[in-house]
Parts: structure tokens; C-alpha cells; sequence
């Protein structure tokens, strides 16, 4: 499951931030076809089944109980990187930022093309404030997988997190180019081009994003503080 979300600050005039949450949760099993083979009694105390669990507590929503199950499957087998990476989607959620970044360090030093440990890492560093730890780790990611738009979204977002709006811009283009049809990418790419100055072209990323279904910015652009968009003609 990706999810941009997006809230509002009170920054441009109550136009929402869009904020790199993309937690990836495709829980890779890459022992799997092991799993159906193994006998009923080994598989009940194996890492395979810990991490089956955990994730069974993931889809519930029980976050402390899948990581306990996660934190079993380490112990019987602590090589394999996803019970580390699947563990770290946990912590995220419980706002364990820091610890989420070490099981994702651990994850991408066993397996050194985990794309998606890349990038849920630089998503848990954006969090607290490492902005360009978060950008290299992007940068990887977008080294292993070009054509992921939610990379270079997130990106963008960590770049205007330290007023790079010209880089935070050319990464916006990115992922329209890769997902056209996403309106949070036109939001902060208009976002970025407002704080350069670009209103007009800001305006024009703004009521894309409404095309889109962007209801928040349907309701902004209502209010008095958009009067300057509502009425720009093209």
C-alpha cells in the first residue's frame, strides 16, 4: 500500500504540504515456497511463520504485536533482510522513526538492492528532520528503480524541506511524467513555484490537482486567501 498524505501548515495560505509517507507494505516472503514444504510442527516455531504473523498483526493494526513477531523471526534467522525491513513498517507507525531507520539500515546491508528499504528509510529520516540523509537515500533508490514516480515525489519534498524549490520542482516534473495522474504532485510542485515566485504557474498546478480530485484544494480555492488563483486567467 503507497499513500501520499498530505496536511495543511500555515504555510501559502492553507494550501496542504504534501508529506512523504509512502510506506511501502509489500511484505516480501522470499522463502515462501519453503514455508508450504516445511512439516506443521516446524513451521509453528519458524521465522517464516513469526513473520507471518506479524504481518497477519500488521493488516489488523496491532504494530506492537506484529513487532514482537518480526523480533522473533530475527532471532531464529537473523540473515534474511525482510524480517528487518517488515519490522521497521511497524516501528514507522508507531512513530519509532529512529528505530525504523536501524531496521532498515539492517535490512539494505543484507540486501544491498532493497529498493524499497531505501526509500522507507529516507521517508523515516525526512520524518526527523534529516533532509539530506533522506535525499541520499532517494538518490539510491532512484539508482536501483528510475521509474518509480513516488521517489522522486519524495524527493522533491525533502529538497523543499531546505528551500531547493528549483531541484524540488525538477523532481515534481519527474513523477508527473511516471504518474500523471496523482493531484498531490501538482500541489507541491505548485507550491514550489509559488515560493519562487511563479504564480501564475503555481495557479495552473493548483486547479490541475482540482481536475485530479483534489478536494482540499477545491475548498482552498473558495476562500478569500485564493482569490488571486480563483480568478487568473490563462
Amino acid at each position: 500500500m503507497k499513500k501520499r498524505t498530505a496536511f495543511i501548515g500555515a504555510i501559502l495560505s492553507l494550501i496542504p504540504l504534501g508529506q512523504p509517507l509512502l510506506i511501502k507494505t509489500s511484505f516480501l516472503v522470499s522463502s515462501f515456497a519453503m514455508m508450504l514444504t516445511l512439516p506443521e510442527k516446524v513451521e509453528a516455531d519458524s521465522a517464516l511463520s513469526n513473520n507471518k504473523k506479524g504481518i497477519k498483526a500488521w493488516e489488523q493494526g496491532d504494530h506492537y504485536l506484529a513487532i514482537s513477531y518480526y523480533t522473533k523471526a530475527i532471532k531464529l534467522d537473523p540473515n534474511e533482510s525482510t524480517w528487518y525491513y517488515n519490522r521497521g513498517l511497524s516501528k514507522y507507525q508507531i512513530s519509532d522513526y529512529k528505530g525504523a531507520i536501524s531496521d532498515y539500515d539492517k535490512a539494505t546491508e543484507l540486501e544491498p538492492k532493497y529498493t524499497d528499504a531505501f526509500e522507507n528509510r529516507g521517508i523515516a529520516r525526512n520524518k526527523i528532520g534529516d533532509y539530506y540523509g533522506a535525499i541520499s537515500d532517494y538518490n539510491k533508490a532512484i539508482k536501483l528503480n528510475p521509474n518509480d514516480g513516488d521517489i522522486y515525489f519524495n524527493r522533491g519534498n525533502s529538497k523543499r524541506n531546505i528551500n531547493d524549490y528549483e531541484g524540488a520542482i525538477s523532481d515534481y516534473d519527474k513523477a508527473i511524467e511516471l504518474t500523471p495522474e496523482d493531484p498531490s504532485t501538482f500541489v507541491n510542485r505548485g507550491i514550489s513555484k509559488q515560493k519562487l515566485g511563479d504564480k501564475k504557474s503555481a495557479c495552473k498546478d493548483y486547479k490541475k490537482s482540482i481536475s485530479l480530485g483534489d478536494t482540499k484544494i477545491a475548498n482552498w480555492l473558495k476562500t478569500e486567501n485564493a482569490s488571486w488563483c480563483r480568478d487568473m486567467k490563462f
